[in-house]
């Protein structure tokens, strides 16, 4: 099961995923992208960007909503991904390859 977690990268939003029993490291994510400054969204900073999802439900299809999708590269490893779609409830299985040739993320490693 992966997780979205929406960052505040050098001023912009900007959305990670990684697997939902991982934390990131800011740290490690400001280096891999080569940021200057990298810190946690807040729920009010995000909520309006997603306004088809339930907050902290967004399907890690950053690149819809105009957002750069960083992946733990962890993930990017696995035949599949499973993520929520939009909502606590409901869930979806695609193939890793599947994703990552709709959504075109940045691969890093950036968890712990």
């Amino acid at each position: 099961m992966a997780k979205t977690v929406i960052v505040v990268m050098d001023g912009r939003p900007v959305m990670v995923v990684l697997p939902a029993h991982r934390r990131v490291v800011l740290e490690d994510l400001r280096q891999a992208a080569g940021a200057e400054e990298v810190r946690f969204a807040t729920e009010d900073e995000f909520k309006s960007l997603f306004p088809d999802c339930e907050v902290g439900a967004m399907p890690p299809f950053g690149n819809l909503y105009g957002l750069d999708v960083y992946v733990a590269a962890p993930l990017a490893e696995e035949d599949e991904i499973v993520f929520n779609a939009g909502t606590h409830t409901e869930l979806i299985r695609l193939a890793y390859r599947d994703f990552e040739r709709l959504v075109r993320p940045k691969v890093a490693c950036f968890t712990t």
